[in-house]
């Protein structure tokens, strides 16, 4: 398959996935493509489709898992400064799809925005955090959001006011092909409360996680009154291995990536935890974590 020509300058030819993955596992993307701007990212949009070839949307990479085979068509991240563009105008924050989560989270800290400030912690972009509704108990993104701008698999773009959104837990409507940038309306709040209270959730967030240097992700959303951690705990499968995927000592819904691991481990331990948890405690796992 050949690539549509004119994105010659932003477009590289079988790039390995795994640099770009919180796993840093996988194989590599047929295409991968970094456009400079909205306007270049909407013509690449619609001339793939022309051609027929498949696109897919990489964030920060801390909810995917690549498989060893790698992935066919190409994919597409927004790195450059045009996507990652932060905009505070009174108690209102507009986001690019590529700005940090984090970066948003201290931005609405230091001006006094109350809303964000308990996602501290939680890795990615802000796309891929309207798109799994990104969140902790008792807060998510979605319900800070007023409207959302996004690209169809055509590359039609349109607004998404309030009304047409709908957040639910790890889950929202934002099926579009590309989510560009989103309005949040947070509350007033003293700068250096919110500080304080953003400094104990990333407190307790880092000391129940993986330890940072370790290659790992987060796999199964919690069943409704349960945190899929604890269940695994309770299923005693803290520790167990497959080849070099095991689950965390720390947090047992996270599945740490040692140097010899490969995706295929990580799939094959998923289906055990899975199965287990299910046969000792009659618990059906779903998974967050997305395979590509």
């Amino acid at each position: 398959m050949s690539f549509p020509t004119g994105f010659e300058k932003i477009v590289r030819r079988d790039e390995p996935l795994a640099m770009h993955t919180w796993f840093q596992l996988g194989g590599p993307a047929e295409y991968f493509a970094e456009p400079d701007d909205p306007d270049q990212l909407i013509d690449l949009i619609r001339r793939c489709h022309e051609e027929g070839i498949a696109v897919r949307l990489l964030g920060g990479g801390s909810n995917i898992l690549v498989r060893d085979e790698g992935v066919s068509g190409v994919v597409v991240r927004l790195v450059a400064p045009a996507f990652a563009k932060i905009d505070v105008k009174d108690r209102s924050i507009t986001a690019g799809a590529g700005a940090a989560m984090g970066h948003v989270v201290t931005t609405a800290v230091h001006r006094g925005l109350a809303g964000l400030e308990a996602l501290v912690g939680i890795p990615g972009t802000i796309g891929g955090a309207l798109f799994g509704n990104t969140g902790v108990p008792g807060s998510d993104i979605g319900q800070w959001t007023t409207q959302a701008t996004v690209v169809s698999q055509t590359g039609e773009v349109y607004c998404r006011g309030r009304d047409e959104l709908d957040f639910a837990y790890r889950r929202s409507n934002l099926d579009e092909l590309v989510i560009l940038e989103a309005d949040f309306q947070l509350e007033q709040d003293d700068p250096t409360e919110l500080a304080k209270r953003m400094q104990k959730h990333w407190i307790a967030k880092k000391a129940a996680q993986p330890m940072g240097h370790q290659c790992a992700g987060c796999v199964f959303r919690n069943p409704r009154g349960a945190g899929a951690g604890e269940l695994i705990e309770e299923a005693g499968l803290k520790g167990t291995r497959i080849g070099g995927a095991v689950v965390s000592d720390r947090h047992a819904n996270f599945i740490v990536a040692e140097p010899e691991c490969t995706s295929q481990d990580v799939l094959r331990l998923i289906d055990l935890v899975r199965g287990q948890v299910h046969d000792r405690l009659g618990v059906e796992l779903e998974r967050e974590l997305e395979i590509w």
